[in-house]
């Protein structure tokens, strides 16, 4: 059964001055992975080189040129689906382009455009472009399963800046569908059949109860979509959006597409206003026919992409497996909450 485990205790130091001091210190572990974090509330005293606000664009966040998303260029620079999936070759909803990955990641792996603009600030993003693309992702999906009806394990991912992993600026989602399973999406596949044959309950619905109950780390909510932040987080300042009940491409409307690009707006602007600009996105859908897993979307910020700044991750988290982070969730959702109770009130923070 699910349940919210932590062990706090202190690393006792001398000071320099010759002073005693208790470092408090407490592991956490995910009720859904099992996985710990350490909360080292001290390194929240650290400076953060390059986080006092908001950076300064890449130097190259306006040069077009040499862009193959920027529109002038997608006609000439970019791949073509095959026939069988999209006659014309690119999918185009509203403002958004969807394409093959150059370099794909799996059988299906495609790429889907938003906004016409080479670069856009973390937060700044139309709502109806990010709707356009997540909706452009979903029909992709849908054609990818029509067609190989084993290419059930899917993702749609960000990875938002080269600090977390982009390797263009311009404003993109990455999509995936693939018959062989990723370790995140195998092993929640298991977690959530297991949960359910066990308490005839649905994983993240239950988890989310629980998370309701408390209050702690309820952030709010847009739509159907419930936004928390992670019990024992993966990534700095991560937050979670689940929409319950849901369990499959077919059952999503619009609506709830809309309402997902909502909330990752939000979070972004949250992230902004921390004075960060990347971070990554990401939502694993598996149609296999069964109904256990409900959507769940995570995003965590990452280290700013500036000159001279420190990556997030350290030998702790890459070598020995835990993350480290410094920010209690408790804290990261009372700072987030007025994100999505007073969204346009949220100004620039540079």
């Amino acid at each position: 059964m699910l349940s919210f485990t932590r062990q706090t205790f202190r690393s006792h130091i001398v000071l320099p001055d010759g002073t005693p001091a208790d470092r408090p210190i407490e592991i956490r572990t995910d009720p859904i992975t099992g996985r710990s974090c350490r909360i080292t509330f001290s390194r929240g005293e650290e400076r953060e080189p390059g986080a006092e606000g908001l950076p300064a664009p890449p130097p190259f966040a306006q040069n077009r040129e040499q862009c193959p998303f920027c529109p002038e260029h997608i006609a000439t620079r970019t791949p073509r689906l095959i026939p069988a999936l999209c006659p014309e070759g690119r999918m185009r909803r509203g403002r958004s382009t969807l394409f093959p990955n150059l370099f794909p990641y799996g059988r299906y792996s495609a790429v889907s455009l938003f906004d016409d603009r080479h670069f856009v600030e973390i937060g700044t993003a139309a709502l109806e472009s990010y709707t356009d693309c997540f909706i452009n992702c979903r029909e992709y999906l849908g054609r990818v399963l029509a067609h190989d009806p084993e290419a059930r394990f899917m993702a749609i991912t960000q990875n938002h800046l080269p600090s977390a992993g982009g390797s263009l600026l311009h404003p993109h989602l990455q999509v995936q569908a693939d018959r062989t399973p990723a370790n995140h999406q195998r092993f929640l596949r298991s977690r959530a059949v297991e949960h359910r044959q066990q308490s005839g309950t649905r994983l993240f619905s239950d988890y989310l109860a629980m998370e309701t109950k408390l209050g702690q780390r309820c952030i709010g909510a847009t739509g159907a979509w419930q936004w928390l932040a992670a019990y024992a987080p993966q990534g700095f300042f991560e937050i979670w959006g689940v929409l319950p009940g849901v369990t499959c491409l077919e059952q999503t409307s619009e609506t709830h597409w809309r309402d997902l690009a909502q909330g990752v707006l939000y979070t972004q602007r949250f992230y902004r206003g921390l004075g960060r600009n990347g971070y990554n996105l990401g939502l694993i859908v598996i149609e296999d026919g069964t109904d256990d897993l409900e959507f769940r979307v995570v995003l965590t910020v990452r280290g700013n992409y500036a000159p001279w700044v420190r990556s997030d991750f350290t030998g702790f988290e890459v070598m020995l497996g835990d993350m480290a982070t410094f920010s209690p969730p408790e804290q990261t959702a009372e700072r987030a909450r007025s994100f999505w109770q007073t969204p346009n009130a949220q100004g620039a923070h540079r």
